[in-house]
């Protein structure tokens, strides 16, 4: 004879004041709390991917400066995809800001519209701008 068969059949005890919790809630008494305040930004953060920057040739950045200075003294409008760096960790992703430019300045590596926007020159990866090559052979 066991040390618990007198009680082992007997009803389980239940409060008449007191209702019995649902199974969900006593569930959720278990549920592990979040310990590391930070701890999910901070795998979300290492998880976002960035990515790194293109070399330009010498050919394509001589294409590229061709278009600037072109841009430059028609104040035409053109897309320019460039590279961002990122703030927080290595890297960065491509952008592409449309606008007409107002100023060229070499000396200080950078390129500044008429909204007021800068780039800076050595990140310019493409131009995309409205006029064909023949219509600015044509000027």
């Amino acid at each position: 004879m066991g040390a618990y068969d007198d009680i082992i059949q007997l009803p389980h005890p239940t409060s008449p004041r007191h209702p019995r919790m649902p199974m969900i809630d006593r569930a959720a008494q278990f549920t592990p709390f979040q310990a590391l305040t930070g701890y999910g930004e901070a795998i979300q953060e290492t998880a976002r991917i960035t990515g790194e920057k293109a070399e330009l040739t010498e050919e394509e950045k001589a294409v590229l400066d061709d278009k600037l200075h072109f841009l430059a003294a028609t104040g035409n409008e053109a897309a320019f995809t460039y590279f961002l760096p990122d703030g927080r960790k290595s890297g960065g992703a491509y952008v592409t800001a449309l606008g007409a430019v107002k100023k060229l300045n070499p000396f200080e590596g950078r390129l500044i519209f008429t909204d007021g926007t800068t780039i800076p020159i050595e990140d310019i990866l493409e131009i995309k701008d409205g006029v064909s090559d023949k219509e600015k052979n044509a000027n």
